[in-house]
């Protein structure tokens, strides 16, 4: 029987008297790789802020069966853009070892999994895009979370950056058994590497498998009558 680790039911936000999300109810079992997609402005990261508890909503929200606050140990969130000092001295390594909460020593098994193994002594401000992504998330599975967010975490990266991201992904998921939350713009990456899809424009306009998620139909719900899974495969 599957398991659910992310419930939400009935969820509403409003930022001021404007409502950002209508009466949005899903949930998300144990080991998937859930994309969440939709237009700029749709909700998408709001509704990231609401299931971590960032923000005030109405509805329910339980991670891992609980409360989030009581949940956070067990999670681990790679922000879209990590914004810090690059001029700051500090190497790979010593910043794996200044934000890893589980052990005070980098795992280098870890590492060498996610191809960062050669970057450790190599200036965290001289990273590329690609390469902070990947200590990012060498960081998140360290700390060994049983549910990992990822909002957008292929913005800015190439095309085969981002195919090499999302192969990483799947094989965080299947290797540890980590269900894979994420954010993304990239229709043609979800179809191949997920194994659900919410289609959220406000209101949650789909919730199924790729199949039955990107269909036309449902793509011109989200992004005008213009879009076709064909003619976009990456918006």
């Amino acid at each position: 029987m599957s398991t659910s680790v992310v419930s939400v039911k009935n969820l509403f936000v409003h930022y001021g008297e404007n409502e950002v999300l209508h009466d949005i109810s899903f949930e998300i079992n144990k080991g998937t790789i859930a994309a969440i997609i939709g237009p700029n402005g749709s909700g998408k990261s709001t509704l990231f802020k609401a299931i971590l508890g960032l923000i005030p909503y109405s509805g329910q929200i339980k991670v891992l069966k609980k409360p989030i606050k009581q949940s956070l140990k067990q999670v681990s969130y790679i922000p879209q853009y990590f914004d810090f000092d690059r001029t700051l001295p500090i190497t790979v390594k010593e910043f794996l070892n200044l934000t890893n909460l589980t052990n005070k020593k980098v795992d280098n098994s870890v590492c060498r999994e996610v191809h960062v193994d050669f970057l450790l002594n190599k200036k965290i401000g001289e990273l590329s895009g690609g390469q902070l992504q990947r200590v990012l998330f060498a960081n998140a599975l360290m700390n060994k979370p049983e549910i990992l967010f990822l909002d957008e975490a292929a913005a800015g990266i190439d095309v085969e950056g981002a195919k090499t991201l999302y192969e990483l992904i799947e094989h965080v998921n299947k290797k540890h058994s980590v269900t894979i939350i994420m954010i993304s713009h990239e229709i043609n990456m979800v179809y191949k590497f997920a194994d659900q899809i919410i289609c959220l424009n406000r209101d949650l306009v789909c919730d199924g498998t790729p199949k039955q998620a990107l269909t036309d139909e449902i793509m011109k719900k989200l992004y005008g009558e213009n879009m076709s899974v064909k003619s976009h495969k990456h918006i």
